[in-house]
């Protein structure tokens, strides 16, 4: 396991990637490489979902991650111009990742993808990424101009992003860190979420040590995403979590690499985090005139094993996303929706806030810090892949302490949790070679 530099980033990707080689298998009816189907298109009939107007478009998906490589092909037209706080002379549409996989490129492929040679193909495609890289441990802009998560957040927020992407976390430490949330992250949260946006986030990979709490998805409001694989079953690595909210495929799920031609194939909860924030796209387009507030609501209303008691299941959530009966489903336009119903008695200090976070270098590099160490998976020698390659990636919630307190009727979060050993391992479930 590679540590970051102590900085003001406040977050973290992880991956494991394994070659895989794609055969000659026949294809599945769900879109995807031979032998490696998108299985929640069959789960949710999606073609079905498009024809009946439910494609993404008009929607923004702001994507907090390593930045996108927007000149693939399957991604043509579909990234839009971001902003790249490692290196000013980028705009987020180059994957700062270090390694071919590319963790934002990836995500960005579950979201809107055109299929290609591969045939990976994007839940939302209409949809459009608005990119915002961050100097992550890993990328090119690791040691570089120092930028915080809420400053990220508040950007995309402010320059057009409706749902907030983030396949990421950090770790929280036991009587280091006195909040769940750090407080400039959490003020970016509700600051989003005051303007119209829904904010999405991983959960961790680490339900097989502890299920160390992790912020953003612990901070108040964030839709916090866990992974589920094909037959509905809890992913082993998905993090039990007393504040989960929803449940997503994160279990033998192809993605493009930022290397034209290299495909992934993986496990975690940065893909169920891309693949709800897609699904919650779908959704809005569908219904347009709904608010960040109804959107989530209505999603809370049609998932599968729904749970109906206020307290949400560790492992579940509130329960499977199921972007069908999201769609096809009559749910009220009152329906409850508890996760931003916590996070309503403190919007209303934002209400008046106009501006977001187009600072000045100074001013960015003077925020709030926010504390933890930062930790990255372990990552494969170099490899290079042919077209019909595959590559295994298991990406990374992360590990952390957290504190969750009460403030009137809101679950603020005080620790629970013991403190847990930094294993020398990476964050993630570890996948194995598939002959295809």
């Amino acid at each position: 396991m590679r540590s970051l530099v102590r900085s003001s980033v406040a977050a973290v990707l992880a991956a494991g990637i394994v070659l895989v080689a794609l055969g000659p298998t026949p294809a599945a009816a769900a879109p995807g490489p031979p032998g490696v189907p998108q299985w929640w298109f069959d789960e949710w009939d999606v073609p079905a979902l498009w024809a009946g107007g439910a494609r993404g478009q008009g929607i923004v998906i702001a994507e907090i991650d390593s930045g996108v490589n927007a000149d693939l092909p399957e991604l043509a037209g579909k990234v839009l111009a971001g902003r790249d706080f490692g290196d000013p002379t980028q705009d987020g549409r180059t994957d700062q990742d270090l390694e071919a996989f590319g963790h934002g490129t990836a995500m960005a492929s579950l979201m809107v993808a055109e299929p290609g040679d591969l045939g990976i193909t994007g839940l939302a495609p209409d949809a459009r990424v608005l990119p915002v890289a961050i100097p992550l441990l890993g990328t090119a802009t690791e040691g570089s101009t120092s930028v915080s998560l809420p400053l990220a957040i508040r950007w995309a927020v402010d320059h057009g992003g409706q749902i907030i992407s983030l396949s990421l976390g950090q770790e929280r430490q036991e009587g280091t860190d006195p909040l769940a949330c750090p407080t400039a992250e959490q003020d970016a949260i509700l600051y989003a979420i005051g303007k119209g946006a829904i904010v999405v986030a991983a959960s961790g990979n680490e339900g097989e040590s502890g299920s160390p709490v992790t912020d953003p998805g612990v901070c108040i409001g964030v839709v916090a995403v866990g992974a589920v694989d094909i037959d509905d079953e809890v992913a082993s690595f998905s993090s039990r979590h007393s504040y989960l909210t929803v449940t997503a495929p994160g279990v033998d799920i192809p993605t493009l690499g930022r290397v034209a031609g290299d495909a992934y194939i993986g496990q975690g909860t940065s893909q169920a985090t891309a693949i709800v924030s897609a699904g919650l796209a779908l959704i809005w387009s569908k219904y347009p005139d709904l608010t960040n507030h109804q959107v989530v609501a209505r999603m809370l209303a049609t998932l599968e094993r729904r749970v109906t008691t206020p307290t949400a299941d560790p492992a579940y959530g509130f329960g499977i996303l199921d972007v069908g009966a999201s769609i096809t489903t009559d749910v009220p336009v009152d329906a409850a929706n508890p996760v931003l119903a916590a996070a309503a008695p403190f919007l209303e200090q934002f209400a008046l806030e106009t501006t977001g976070a187009d600072a000045a270098p100074a001013a960015v590099e003077a925020a709030e810090a926010v504390p933890g160490d930062f930790t990255v998976g372990v990552r494969p020698s170099a490899l290079t892949t042919p077209v019909q390659q595959g590559l295994g990636l298991a990406a990374a919630g992360l590990v952390a302490l957290v504190v969750l307190t009460v403030v009137g009727v809101v679950r603020r979060r005080r620790s629970r949790a013991a403190s847990y050993p930094n294993e020398a391992r990476s964050s993630h479930e570890t996948t194995e070679p598939i002959p295809l």
